[in-house]
């Protein structure tokens, strides 16, 4: 070969090196980036080449998919009840993305999850489509059902959430006011978008879109004074629920000149645990953190999953029960007030604790992923989180809770046939205290064989009631006890 020709066929040899080095880069070191990459509609167009599998409640596809003729994507999502539901599947739009379930077990949704390798490759051999496996949710119809209509009926803000407390699964999850995920599932300029700008909060100031059970943190009031309770047995301040509590009235709250008030005259002067908690003494709870101190009742807190994010999957925001206060401080936190603030998920692991003996399961939504022939590739075992209580202190708590349902402040919700555990709250809030109040309830139903299949929790905000008609026994407690008896018949 002469001298030219090898110089040529050097130079046409480093140029397919290149190549090769460029393809590789490409396929394996930009792979993911190019795959998430905003304008890379391939992924987009793979993702709604077919239909997504279904999410499911109690057997039934609570979703669906159906052609859509408004752009390259073949398949949109459709919802039934996609308002109640809201706030368990989350969206999958053509143009606004996914989230919740339908965003982080989208692999699963859409067929693509690697855990499914062995159906796509079945299917590929058979010539099939490929097919979206299916999310079998832990969620009840029924009590879903009972907890959206109940704040629907309010026509204010609020949420519910319903926990099995023997294992942790999610059984009701509602967020009021909400959305249908539907409306803007498709990719139209005219509909679709129109749809979702008249949800945003900056267009819509009720902000439908916020999941208020696991996204909005609220001062929880007196329902606060469960956990407080708890720091008080656990502790050994005091050992029984009967036992009278050092408490005199009026109570000048530590390093002030304050006096911390009651509501009315209640008989709050060195009341038993059981009576403090019956008419909701103030001043009793307060002192008791403030006598525990700040140390002891952050711990107590945390054992309950204050301070910490929980993952149902979906995200629920970390309640706060705060550190380096002062003893004034700590009292008002320990009557729920001053900077506590609790999603309603958290103030339903409260509730679900006391009513399973002391134990705290970790609460999740999803049961089972499926493949499309429903196949289980993955279950979702119970998992204990803590231990807030003694079995024999969990069940003074028990005494004292019901004790409230049975002739305190929480009657509205007794159920007949089972014994019914509660605590009200009526949180205030805004600049001192000008806005209406919260109106909270925490409850579990028990059984006559001693099972307890339900623990809830509901907060109410309505901005547009008369101030002085707002009460956790009054507006929460009545859904509550649909909601329990919702389960309770559903386990018949």
């Amino acid at each position: 070969m002469n001298k030219p020709l090898r110089r040529i066929s050097i130079f046409c040899g480093l140029l397919i090196l290149a190549l090769l080095i460029r393809d590789n880069w490409i396929q394996y070191v930009q792979a993911d980036a190019l795959q998430t990459n905003t304008h890379n509609r391939r992924v987009s167009i793979e993702r709604y080449a077919n239909p997504r599998g279904d999410i499911i409640v109690d057997g039934k596809a609570i979703t669906g998919s159906k052609e859509s003729s408004s752009s390259d994507f073949k398949y949109k999502r459709t919802y039934k009840n996609g308002a109640m539901w809201a706030p368990v599947t989350g969206y999958a739009s053509q143009a606004f993305g996914a989230t919740q379930l339908e965003s982080i077990e989208d692999g699963i949704l859409t067929g693509n999850d690697d855990r499914l390798f062995f159906r796509k490759t079945l299917d590929m051999v058979t010539g099939k489509e490929q097919q979206g496996g299916n999310v079998v949710t832990t969620l009840n119809a029924a009590a879903q059902k009972a907890a959206y209509d109940g704040l629907a009926r309010q026509n204010g803000k609020g949420a519910v959430v319903a926990l099995d407390p023997s294992t942790g699964k999610i059984l009701a999850l509602a967020s009021y006011p909400s959305y249908d995920p539907s409306s803007f599932a498709g990719n139209s300029l005219g509909t679709d978008t129109k749809a979702w700008n008249k949800l945003q909060k900056k267009n819509n100031p009720a902000d439908p879109m916020l999941n208020r059970a696991l996204r909005e943190t609220y001062p929880p009031g007196s329902t606060f004074k469960v956990v407080t309770a708890a720091a008080a047995l656990e502790n050994g301040l005091y050992k029984s629920a009967d036992e009278k509590t050092r408490s005199p009235l009026p109570w000048t709250m530590p390093g002030t000149t304050t006096q911390l008030k009651n509501e009315g005259s209640i008989p709050c002067k060195d009341a038993t645990m059981r009576t403090a908690l019956q008419y909701s003494c103030n001043t009793v709870f307060g002192k008791v953190g403030a006598d525990l101190g700040n140390d002891k009742m952050l711990a107590e807190a945390k054992k309950f999953g204050f301070d910490s994010e929980q993952f149902t999957p979906v995200r629920s925001n970390a309640s706060v029960f705060s550190d380096d206060m002062n003893p004034s401080q700590t009292a008002l936190s320990s009557i729920g007030q001053y900077n506590t603030a609790a999603t309603p998920l958290q103030m339903a692991m409260v509730a679900s604790a006391v009513a399973n003996d002391g134990k705290l399961m970790k609460p999740y939504m999803v049961d089972t992923l499926q493949s499309s022939n429903a196949d289980p590739v993955a279950k979702t075992d119970p998992e204990e989180l803590s231990r807030p209580l003694s079995p024999s202190n969990a069940q003074i708590l028990q005494g004292m809770m019901e004790t409230v349902v049975e002739k305190g402040t929480g009657t509205n919700a007794r159920i007949s046939g089972a014994t019914v555990g509660g605590k009200t709250g009526t949180a205030q809030h805004g600049v001192a205290n000008s806005a209406n109040p919260y109106a909270w309830f925490i409850s579990y139903a028990k059984m006559p064989d001693g099972s307890s299949p339900v623990a809830v929790a509901v907060v109410i905000e309505d901005e547009n009631a008369n101030r002085d008609d707002i009460s956790g026994g009054g507006l929460a407690a009545p859904i509550a006890k649909n909601v329990m008896e919702a389960v309770i018949k559903s386990k018949k």
